[in-house]
């Protein structure tokens, strides 16, 4: 239990020292057709269409991700308005890896002739690894806390308490 305990405060370590010095947090304003490189990923905005939801109305981005001019995947995220009113919901478009994690979300549309949108994207390396952690940290407490050895000597212990109080009152 300790061993898990204390490979999980690694991890997690890892995970959050990665994230920090090595994550990517960029607000950009992009263009249909137009593209934006964090770190070795690319990120091309192809544009926005309008989408319909059981209960709302979505703009609804599409992005494709590329790593060395191969595609990675694609991205959809979202802005919707609910038919019940209040403000726009954001929608952020997730990819997630075990080394790595990839967001984007769709801002506001910004105008003008070309159609550009302010858009954030996220490269977070290693975020899984804090979760993962966090979970080896819990199992090796809970391994340490239904180890045998350990109720042994509980109750060796209760055992001499008894037997001390036993002797007290004779």
């Amino acid at each position: 239990g300790m061993i898990a305990a204390h490979l999980g405060v690694g991890v997690f370590l890892v995970g959050v020292t990665m994230v920090e010095t090595r994550g990517l947090e960029k607000d950009i304003a992009l263009e249909p057709g137009q593209s934006f490189q964090a770190g070795a990923y690319e990120f091309k905005f192809s544009g926005v269409t309008r989408a319909m939801g059981p209960n709302y109305v979505a703009d609804r981005g599409r992005f494709e991700v590329f790593k060395n001019e191969s595609l990675v995947t694609e991205l959809y995220p979202e802005k919707r308005a609910y038919s019940r009113g209040g403000q726009p919901m954001t929608e952020a478009a997730i990819d997630p890896g075990l080394t790595r994690d990839l967001y984007v979300s769709l801002g506001e549309p910004l105008g003008g002739s070309g159609g550009a949108w302010a858009i954030r994207v996220y490269h977070k390396p290693f975020i899984r690894w804090i979760w993962a952690g966090a979970l080896l940290m819990m199992a090796g407490g809970l391994l340490g806390a239904s180890d045998r050895r350990y109720f042994a000597e509980l109750r060796a212990e209760r055992a001499g308490q008894l037997a001390g109080t036993a002797t007290e009152a004779a």
